[in-house]
């Protein structure tokens, strides 16, 4: 019934009791829709009409209380008294208590109309019902309006007062009804329009939501689209309200609904609730007439969120367990389970028993499921929490307990390397505590073994192994052998997954250890912001960490600085294992540059041995022998040199296109002039098979220079700079040209020596090699003018640009576009074109008029 209409029937009703008759009025409606500010209205044109009013308010906290009700009509009974009870057992005569209480009300009506209003008379006491029930039996001919107001669907009607005021012949029922899309517009205080509708389908037509929502509309700063109310707003406010006029069992309705969500059913509510079906489909009935739901669902998510807060975290959490028993009896989505689990879980249920052995699989499979959908932190919650469970269960258990503990831990480790690599690293070193009673089983520890090589643990492997059948091959054979194709086949066809991570990373490594290193940047570029996108911090650190590697190896020092930076902030933990590798970039590259304090501080970090005894940590101790050597600590360099060493044939991992520590200890001992023994390990390098490699053999061949006989030096070194140049690694190439320059010089062709020497010198300067170019030329400044011919007069002559004066050095080294193409990672166009630039701004015709030395535009970038 419309609201106009509503108002008529009332109007009608006390102009009746004004005239003498007696009139019984119920307005019905749901929670929020009025009925108790359409019975204030008329009240007060009762009371401004001179009747007499009496008004009482029920409520489910009084019903338990006799004659509340009564009393509050009576206004504490000073209009009259209510009969006491009679007799000497105490026990009140009921009739004569009720005739005399409608005796006196029908008195007062002889000098007033009387208006009774009970609100929310389904929550009156049953004391009071009897009086109100025999009023409007017995006061059919006085002056008497009963105003009733209440809900068709209460929960706590009593059906004997309802039967009894209803057959009384001057009842009149007034049902009101939801307000339309017109009427919602009237209590916006404007025409229907978009945010109209939007408003009205949101409050389901509920008169109270509706007010609230236009109070939200009207306080907004700006309007946002599309509209949602806000968390703890007016509307929340009025929703609880409403939920907890409709009584328990509907507010009980309301929660489980909304907390199943998209699985939700009035069967499955019920089933949480553990009430009957017909009770739970009285209680939807009531919430959907009052416009809280439409078909079992709520209108807005903002109506879900303020339900399941008002609920409070004990009973949410308890509410969440037994959803996920009433799912996983359905056979519903394992992701539906266990988020209801985990969700359990944080809200710290303690009235639920803890998650079953079942469960565990359960949350297992679920978090496979979300990997799937790239949700990688809501998979690691779920296993998580199934790992924790399976620990309340208790330690020991069965085998089969045990196997199940350690496939959590091996799936933990693996997915947590995502995020945290030293949290991973934790994982494993919990399988391998020998008190632990999460051993693997023997089917487990190939797996395990896997895991530890990949985190560079390789002495632990070795001995997890030695037990069982294992492959006797290096473990770095497979990454230092594998076929540069090949690994660019696999970099072409996988995603980067927890499953691909470990071959994908290897296959980058083999391109930085191969004959070909410039193809692992941008494939280790292609993964950092692959890792990046997906969110994982642990990832982008071990592709910030290869990219890295990558830039060293080339010679670009600030590049490596930049990304080995970039992979020690993206970490979480900086202790562990992991970032031993990007420290030792760090220290190499900040070394290099001639940025001494920051290697330092780098270098003279505390590091255990179990650190030191992986590969990760041989990296790092290594760099830190680069360090003392490049501050005249040579002793203290060929201690790592040699622990390095020492580690690496231990593990039958002894390869020098991984680690070249034989010439590094030969560095060393030459500045000790310790000459004879540095010869032996060059030679040493040189007789293994990684000596076929144009690094390996560069480095090895530059030593051999150095510690054979001087008639065989300027030779060696000319094929030590071909095998270097071969193999892209810039600085190492500049160090073995300026000591070719030397030997030049030394063996009487000073200007040839010279002009070499500043062409490793430019290239030193070109890679940001501070401490190289100082030792190389000592007094030479790191900007010395060019040495082009000056421009004539009134002509101006163009700088070059970074990337144009890095392939011009290359281009004046002797080195053709393809080979400076590969070296550079630029197509052979770009360098012609670059080539073409430079001269033109230096008015030459040929890369025979080249200069030595080059000055580049500085205010350009670098990359």
């Amino acid at each position: 019934m419309g609201r106009k209409s509503v108002i008529g029937t009332l109007d009608a009703a006390l102009a009746d009791c004004v005239a003498g008759r007696s009139r019984i009025v119920w307005i019905e409606g749901a929670a929020g829709c009025g009925k108790s500010a359409l019975a204030d209205a008329l009240v007060e044109s009762a009371a401004e009409a001179g009747a007499t009013v009496l008004s009482a308010v029920a409520s489910p906290d009084e019903r338990a209380v006799p004659l509340g009700v009564v009393r509050q009509l009576l206004h504490g009974e000073q209009l009259f008294a209510l009969p006491r009870p009679a007799g000497g057992n105490g026990t009140p005569s009921w009739a004569e208590a009720l005739r005399v209480f409608c005796t006196e009300v029908r008195e007062l009506s002889l000098d007033a109309p009387v208006v009774v209003c009970i609100d929310d008379v389904q929550h009156a006491d049953v004391e009071s019902l009897h009086y109100v029930q025999y009023l409007a039996r017995h006061a059919r001919s006085a002056a008497v309006l009963v105003v009733l107001t209440g809900s068709a669907h209460a929960e706590t009607l009593d059906a004997v007062f309802t039967t009894e005021v209803m057959r009384q012949p001057h009842f009149r029922r007034v049902r009101l009804s939801l307000l339309t899309a017109d009427e919602a517009a009237a209590v916006l205080g404007g025409e229907a329009d978009p945010l109209c509708t939007e408003l009205h389908r949101i409050s389901g037509g509920n008169p109270l939501l509706m007010r609230a929502l236009a109070e939200e509309r009207d306080h907004r700063p700006a309007p946002a689209e599309p509209f949602a109310p806000e968390p703890g707003g007016p509307y929340a406010q009025a929703l609880t309200t409403c939920l907890h006029r409709t009584g328990p069992v509907a507010l009980g309705m309301a929660r489980a609904l909304a907390l199943l969500g998209e699985q939700g059913s009035v069967e499955r509510a019920a089933r949480l609730l553990e009430i009957d079906l017909p009770t739970a489909r009285r209680a939807v009935a009531a919430l959907e007439a009052a416009g809280l739901l439409k078909d079992a669902r709520f209108p807005h998510p903002g109506a879900t969120g303020a339900v399941l807060e008002d609920a409070g975290a004990v009973l949410r959490g308890e509410m969440h367990r037994r959803a996920a028993q009433v799912l996983r009896e359905d056979a519903g989505p394992a992701t539906a389970v266990a988020a209801h689990l985990l969700a359990s879980a944080d809200e710290g249920a303690t009235a639920v028993p803890p998650v079953t052995p079942h469960e565990v699989e359960v949350l297992r499979e679920a978090a496979e499921e979300l990997l799937t959908r790239d949700d990688a932190r809501g998979a690691a919650r779920l296993l998580e929490l199934a790992l924790h469970a399976c620990e309340e269960m208790g330690a020991g258990g069965t085998e089969q307990d045990r196997a199940q503990r350690a496939g959590l831990r091996l799936r933990m480790a693996r997915l947590t390397a995502r995020f945290d690599p030293t949290a991973a690293e934790r994982q494993l070193t919990a399988l391998l505590d020998p008190r632990s009673p999460d051993r693997p089983a023997p089917e487990q520890i190939q797996q395990l073994a896997g895991l530890l090589l990949t985190q560079g643990r390789v002495a632990e492997a070795e001995e997890l192994a030695s037990g069982t059948e294992s492959p006797g091959a290096s473990p770095l054979d497979t990454v230092l052998d594998s076929p540069a194709a090949v690994s660019e086949r696999l970099l072409q066809s996988a995603r980067l997954t927890d499953a691909t991570l470990t071959p994908l990373a290897r296959a980058v490594r083999s391109l930085v250890c191969s004959d070909h290193p410039e193809r692992a940047v941008p494939w280790s570029r292609r993964l950092l912001e692959e890792a990046q996108r997906a969110e994982a911090p642990g990832w982008t650190a071990l592709f910030a960490t290869l990219y890295a590697e990558a830039l060293l190896r080339l010679g670009d020092l600030r590049g490596a600085r930049t990304y080995a930076t970039a992979a020690l902030e993206a970490l979480p933990e900086k202790n562990g294992i992991f970032p031993c590798g990007p420290t030792a970039v760090l220290i190499r590259a900040c070394t290099a540059m001639g940025q001494y304090t920051e290697a330092s501080r780098l270098a003279d970090r505390q590091v255990s041995p179990r650190l030191l005894a992986t590969l990760p940590g041989l990296s790092y101790l290594r760099a830190r022998g680069v360090y003392h050597l490049a501050v005249n600590q040579p002793h203290a360099a060929l201690a790592d040199f040699l622990e390095t060493g020492r580690l690496l044939e231990s593990w039958n991992i002894d390869r020098p296109a991984f680690l070249p520590w034989r010439t590094d200890a030969a560095e060393a001992l030459l500045r000790l002039g310790e000459d004879r023994q540095a010869e032996q390990l060059v030679l040493q390098q040189l007789a293994l098979p990684d000596a076929r490699r144009p690094w390996v053999r560069g480095i090895s061949l530059r030593l051999r220079a150095m510690t054979g006989e001087p008639k065989w030096r300027i030779t060696t070194l000319g094929q030590a700079i071909d095998e270097l140049h071969r193999s892209g690694d810039r600085l190492e190439a500049a160090r073995a040209m300026a000591e070719l320059g030397r030997a030049l010089q030394a063996d009487g062709a000073p200007a040839k020596g010279s002009a070499m020497i500043r062409t490793a010198w430019n290239l030193a300067k070109d890679t940001e090699a501070t401490a190289l170019c100082k030792e190389i030329l000592p007094d030479a400044p790191l900007t010395p003018e060019r040495t082009v011919p000056a421009p004539a007069e009134g002509e101006t002559r163009t700088k070059l640009s970074s990337s144009e004066q890095r392939v011009a050095t290359l281009a004046a080294q002797g080195l053709t576009n393809r080979e400076i193409s590969a070296k550079l990672y630029l197509t052979v166009s770009t360098v012609e074109q670059h080539l073409t630039r430079v001269y033109r701004k230096l008015q030459i015709s040929s890369r025979g008029e080249l200069p030595l030395g080059l000055e580049r535009d500085h205010s350009a970038p670098l990359r």
